[in-house]
């Protein structure tokens, strides 16, 4: 399903200020949501849950997945960081810096060259099935993750000794992997790469029962009976198009979590989840599911001392295809920077929570750099490089949105092509369903998009290798990006033993991607607001500002 929405900057209405326009339209929604009556009863969103108590279970918002195989997704983590663990967990320590912990593998060792790791997992781990955890899970989980044709974290494991083989079918045994007995393994890695270990607390990076994966084959994801890790929940029901239900695992090795499950419900409409909180039927409210909903939350003084404001890692930024024309001009990419005033547009449309980013690492990242320049709003510098380029009277640009988008970013992309508009960029935003988006998306055909990259481990190389990394990942990311010379750089990045250098190389590849070459526009990194229940008890989130992998540590109060 597409639609077309043409937007154009007015001169009328709400003034001649885009920026005033967007600020007047979040105003109306403001005041209409804040007018609406908080009597309306509850409507049932989810029976995952029917027939059972799930009185004590916390109840919260999801967005359907189209899948649950978490090798095979780039946004669909709620089920991997729940349901099943990694090796090893990316925490925050008492200072609230992120950093690995023992997880699955009790404790490993390093080689000195930095190229090998030798693992020794926990005893008496168990899958919920009841199967026990050996290291012929972890190497089945590797060698599906180079395998699978619908592998999406296949970076993750590409590190390793004979990936590259492996994956193109030369051969049928990962040679970097050794089992060096049920419970120890070592792997070994082409060259060194210092973020190996942090690769590993990745939700991609889940260790899967070797037996009921391969048994089920394709179809795993796609249930919740196929659906086993050692997490510290099951998955025990799956309704398409209302919600999941998931319970607290008895036998998971770090003991039972702090609740009894979480009733997940697919909802989308910010009315009826703004609704369903306001009846008591939700106990964390993510405000990003509400879009300008959010203010009536935010402002309001019934919830104020139940609002949480969660800094959180994660860039928001505009891609710009480099294979599709004018946009294989720098000098045109350079424009459509210059052309966006984004403090005004994270004002208008987020109010200003958060902060202009002029890179690729966010605020908060391992590696941000505090001393790029700043990218300033020069429309007319904008014009007369699309002068220069040979677009004096400008060009014609698809914006691609999906449907499930937020009023919040429906308004910032509103914003952004109005914006473009004021330099003669004629830009029209196209809208598809989340299916579409991401094959265009992954075929390199998706001219202009915005999106936000939340951290999935602390080191930049999460980020920078994610997009730039090689041809295939930029190609995955609609960006088509031009400088071989770059990727490369990026590429041998990863095999930097000496931290200070590693840093220096990734900082100064980020400005010429970013500031020289303008590859990509930068906007900002966003607070993570949550509004919570009366009876939620120790609300929790993770050292990425997400909640979604904290559900474990949080519950409901048990008295009236």
């Amino acid at each position: 399903m597409t639609r077309f929405v043409q937007f154009r900057a007015r001169t009328q209405g709400f003034g001649r200020n885009p920026i005033h326009g967007v600020c007047a339209i979040l105003l109306c929604a403001f005041l209409c949501c804040a007018a609406c009556s908080a009597s309306k009863p509850a409507t049932k969103a989810s029976n995952a849950g029917e027939g059972q108590d799930t009185s004590q279970f916390l109840v919260v918002v999801e967005e359907e997945p189209d899948t649950v195989d978490f090798q095979c997704t780039t946004i669909h983590y709620t089920i991997a960081t729940n349901v099943f663990d990694r090796l090893v967990e990316m925490e925050s320590d008492e200072k609230g810096n992120a950093v690995i912990v023992p997880s699955l593998a009790e404790s490993w060792e390093e080689s000195e060259d930095g190229t090998t790791y030798t693992f020794h997992l926990r005893k008496g781990v168990t899958f919920s099935n009841g199967s026990p955890l050996t290291a012929s899970d972890v190497r089945y989980t590797l060698t599906r993750l180079l395998t699978h044709p619908d592998s999406n974290n296949q970076d993750i494991a590409e590190v390793i000794k004979g990936a590259d083989k492996l994956e193109s079918g030369e051969a049928t045994e990962l040679e970097g992997f050794k089992a060096l007995g049920d419970l120890d393994f070592s792997i070994t890695l082409e060259q060194p790469f210092e973020a190996f270990l942090a690769c590993l607390s990745m939700p991609g990076a889940s260790i899967m029962d070797e037996e009921t994966t391969n048994t089920v084959g394709d179809h795993f994801g796609k249930d919740a009976a196929s659906t086993i890790g050692t997490g510290s929940f099951v998955l025990e029901k799956w309704v398409p198009g209302e919600g999941m239900l998931l319970r607290a695992n008895p036998t998971c090795w770090r003991g039972l979590p702090k609740c009894a499950g979480v009733d997940m419900r697919f909802l989308t409409e910010p009315e009826e989840i703004r609704s369903q909180f306001v009846d008591g039927g939700l106990d964390v409210l993510d405000l990003d599911d509400l879009g300008s909903s959010a203010e009536f939350f935010i402002h309001g003084d019934i919830y104020h001392e139940r609002i949480h404001e969660v800094p959180r890692i994660a860039i928001t930024y505009v891609a710009l295809n480099e294979s599709v024309k004018p946009l294989s001009d720098a000098r045109v990419r350079k424009a459509l920077q210059l052309a966006l005033d984004r403090q005004s547009l994270l004002d208008a449309v987020y109010s200003g929570r958060g902060a202009v980013e002029n890179g690729i690492f966010p605020h908060g990242l391992y590696g941000f750099n505090p001393q790029l320049p700043n990218i300033p709003f020069d429309p007319e510098q904008a014009r007369e490089l699309l002068r220069e380029a040979g677009y004096e009277d400008g060009f014609d640009l698809v914006y691609t949105v999906k449907s499930s988008s937020t009023q919040w970013e429906m308004a910032q992309a509103e914003q952004i092509v109005s914006l473009w508009e004021g330099v003669g960029v004629h830009a029209t935003i196209k809208v598809v369903d989340e299916e579409e988006f991401m094959t265009q998306r992954k075929s390199g055909k998706l001219a202009c998009y915005s999106a936000m990259w939340t951290a999935d481990y602390n080191d930049p190389d999460n980020f920078i290798y994610s997009f730039y990394g090689n041809q295939a990942n930029t190609t995955n990311r609609s960006l088509c990006y031009a400088n071989d010379e770059v990727m490369d750089r990026v590429k041998q990045a990863r095999t930097i033993t000496d931290s200070t250098a590693r840093l220096e190389e990734y900082q100064d590849l980020e400005k010429i991607i970013v500031q020289d070459d303008a590859a990509w526009i930068p906007l900002y990194s966003r607070l993570h607001m949550y509004v919570t229940s009366e009876r939620l008890v120790g609300f929790t989130y993770e050292w990425n500002g997400s909640v979604k992998n904290a559900y474990a540590k949080m519950t409901v109060s048990t008295t009236p």
